[in-house]
């Protein structure tokens, strides 16, 4: 935009496509300044929080009125994400993270007491940390190597790779069955780095004791409490309004053709139906797409630059399905989902017999002063027909911290058979893999599709570091998580960066959270922020 306009207007018209995490908390950083932008949010569902949704439920049967189905949770280090809960007095909840991965002698193991698995790949767990500090060292030549290539490289047992260090990142990282095909990068930084690690490498389990995690508050209630909130401070939000096309990028302004849309006929892979009067063409200063990059780059259309559509045309999302159902039979079939001493591993120390017998629920608590007992809240196993193809489930009455806590009980007083579960099954163009039909229909509470990230090596490559070369060009910015690495976390810092492009101020309120903006800006915008100040 020209000085001029500028001068003359007073203040941007910002226009921002999608109400996800990344989308709202672009608008609730320009809103901070009424006098610098005007801020209209168009958002296509008829309600806000992108992938962050929460579903209700028969409280009589289930032992709670609600659950998060989209987004469960995240790390402790999610401060830009706890910062708006707060704002809006939402409380994230501490978890103790206990896992259940493989069915069976040969393929289960946990972080909560020994088993089999684990000693037997000792070795390769050592070996492991050993590669993930020359990763982190020669960061430039590994850090692009895919995770598959690597395990390769360095010789480590086959069934180490598709039985343990697979499972784990594609369900932490939610990368799927693209997960061998994940960069190094990201398996070093999932360990190492403060902003991004959600646990710490351990030398003889790999995966820790009972790590601290959280759970998140009701999301559905938190969005549209932020929605109502930024709207009583002058944001137009208009939900259920689809941007059709996108006219025009220049200094003349954006100019976006918008109509209402019906998101109740979504077919779960982005159907819908548009609605109501013929398309109208608004316009608009600057523009802040918060959406999907393949979607960001239909979108754009004729608009789009070379550039652009080289960078947003690196991305891939797969298209996977979450049935939230209540068939412990299922889950107790193709999981291990109760402590069963055949599958411990020998204990070496006292600390491995402290960890069976709390297991076993001899004990009342641990040193953790978390209750005893297995009880799982994440699971993974492999296809035989091919290991290193997965389905990713939980147990969300386990997890989630309203099962329990609307009771002011330490663990759900539901039993067994009530438990609501959720099993994730990747990449529609796997489907003859699925056990989808084994779940009974009668049992199911959902049904949804997802299109998700494959954080494949070459996003590292090419989306990532290009990010720079498109972000604040042709005046408009891209937010989203997708820009870096798929957490909520991530997302929120993306939108509070895209306004920070624009002209807004970063509010600190946190030296850690700080720090992770001030990487994040100078990756995906090519900007240096220093104290409130951006110098390019």
């Amino acid at each position: 935009m020209s000085s001029e306009r500028l001068l003359r207007k007073g203040k941007k018209h910002v226009v921002i496509v999608g109400a996800g995490a990344a989308g709202m908390a672009c608008a609730a950083t320009l809103a901070e300044q009424p006098d610098k932008f005007k801020v209209t949010v168009l958002e296509r569902m008829s309600y806000a929080g992108g992938q962050a949704t929460s579903i209700p439920l028969d409280k009589s049967k289930y032992g709670t009125n609600w659950m998060n189905d989209g987004v469960q949770g995240g790390s402790v280090v999610f401060k830009h994400t706890f910062n708006f809960f707060h704002l809006y007095n939402y409380q994230e909840q501490d978890i103790k993270l206990q896992v259940s991965f493989g069915k069976g002698k040969d393929q289960f193991w946990t972080n909560v007491f020994p088993t089999q698995l684990v000693d037997q790949h000792q070795a390769d767990i050592k070996k492991f940390g050993r590669v993930l500090k020359l990763i982190k060292y020669t960061m430039p030549v590994l850090g692009i190597v895919p995770i598959r290539v690597m395990l390769k490289m360095f010789f480590f047992n086959k069934d180490f790779g598709d039985k343990m260090v697979l499972p784990l990142i594609a369900l932490f990282l939610g990368t799927g069955n693209q997960t061998p095909n994940v960069c190094c990068a990201v398996l070093e930084r999932l360990f190492h780095d403060p902003n991004m690690a959600l646990w710490n490498y351990d030398p003889k389990t790999l995966l820790p004791n009972l790590p601290q995690m959280v759970t998140f508050p009701n999301l559905n209630n938190f969005y549209a409490d932020w929605v109502s909130d930024l709207r009583s401070k002058g944001v137009d939000i208009r939900l259920s309004t689809d941007v059709s096309a996108v006219l025009s990028r220049d200094d003349k302004g954006i100019v976006l053709q918008t109509r209402p849309f019906d998101p109740s006929q979504n077919d779960g892979l982005g159907g819908g139906a548009h609605t109501g009067p013929p398309a109208v063409t608004e316009t608009f200063d600057e523009m802040v797409l918060a959406m999907l990059a393949d979607d960001a780059k239909k979108l754009l259309g004729q608009t789009a630059t070379r550039r652009e559509k080289f960078v947003l045309g690196g991305a891939r999302f797969y298209d996977d399905i979450t049935i939230t159902h209540c068939d412990h039979e299922y889950f107790q079939k193709h999981y291990e989902t109760h402590f069963n001493a055949d599958l411990c591993g020998v204990p070496k120390t006292e600390e491995d017999k402290r960890r069976i017998a709390f297991a076993k629920g001899e004990i009342k608590t641990n040193d953790k002063n978390e209750a005893s007992g297995f009880r799982p809240m994440y699971y993974t196993k492999t296809y035989p027909e091919d290991p290193q193809k997965i389905e990713m489930s939980f147990d969300v009455t386990n997890y989630q911290h309203q099962f329990r806590m609307d009771h002011g009980l330490e663990i759900p007083p539901v039993k067994y058979e009530n438990h609501i579960f959720q099993s994730i099954f990747l990449d529609k163009r796997n489907r003859h893999l699925w056990t989808i039909d084994e779940i009974d229909k009668d049992k199911i509470i959902e049904s949804k599709w997802w299109h998700q990230l494959g954080h494949r090596w070459q996003h590292y490559v090419k989306v990532v570091p290009g990010m720079m070369f498109i972000n604040g060009r042709n005046h408009t910015c891209f937010a989203g998580a997708w820009t870096l690495v798929n957490m909520h976390e991530m997302a929120c810092v993306s939108g509070i960066a895209a306004a920070y492009r624009l002209g807004a101020e970063y509010r600190k309120f946190d030296d850690f959270a700080e720090d992770l903006f001030k990487k994040y800006l100078l990756v995906s915008h090519g900007v240096i922020y220093k104290k409130g100040k951006k110098f390019q």
